[in-house]
């Protein structure tokens, strides 16, 4: 008896090691953009939803590092393109943090939302430097004047970021540069503290207030 109990045990434990084992060559080949393995793992049996410690989907993994085709496959599968991570983020928010506008363009056409509640793709793109991201979500409809959970702007995001052409482009869609956050800090004071006069005297021009 005591003999078929370790038997037992063994074979536990070599079929917790296999499963930990595929757990991780499936994040790790949505995260590489390795399209034949996730598509053994998902039609194995793995779900399309399948999340890392840090409550990062595959779809979030491979939007963050850009792997269309693995997004495109992960979409087909019915992963869940509104999925939040921990730190309330989606795929489109990632992919559009790093700049990757096809990736970007395709969730938007399946379904993601480009105006969720707090932080937005637009404040991850304008931090980003992408501006070709940026004009693409205000195209659809992102709101320029959108406010974090600390009350921050796109607007505000980019002059951190010092990025002067989404500044220009964000005010040239009406953004409003007089947007303060609970810190009561503003786009112009960021500016001025960053000392960028350039970006400074572009949001004057647009309205600012010391």
């Amino acid at each position: 008896m005591k003999y078929i109990i370790l038997i037992l045990s063994c074979l536990l434990l070599s079929i917790s090691t296999r499963a930990q084992t595929t757990y991780e060559d499936l994040l790790r080949a949505a995260r590489d953009g390795d399209l034949k393995v996730v598509q053994n793992l998902v039609s194995s049996g793995m779900e399309p939803d399948t999340a890392d410690a840090a409550g990062n989907s595959l779809l979030m993994i491979a939007a963050r590092e850009g792997r269309e085709a693995v997004v495109r496959y992960l979409v087909d599968k019915k992963a869940r393109v509104r999925l939040q991570n921990g730190a309330g983020e989606t795929a489109i928010m990632l992919a559009s943090l790093k700049g990757y506008l096809d990736v970007v363009k395709f969730l938007r056409i399946r379904g993601s939302d480009i105006n969720p509640a707090g932080w937005t793709p637009l404040h991850y793109c304008a931090w980003g430097g992408h501006v070709d991201v940026c004009r693409y979500l205000i195209e659809q409809g992102a709101h320029v004047d959108a406010r974090s959970p600390n009350g921050t702007s796109p607007l505000m995001m980019a002059v951190r970021g010092r990025h002067a052409d989404i500044v220009d482009l964000l005010l040239a869609h009406a953004a409003d540069p007089s947007i303060r956050n609970e810190s009561r800090g503003s786009a112009l004071a960021w500016a001025k503290r960053a000392g960028d006069t350039a970006i400074a005297e572009r949001l004057r021009r647009a309205g600012a207030k010391e």
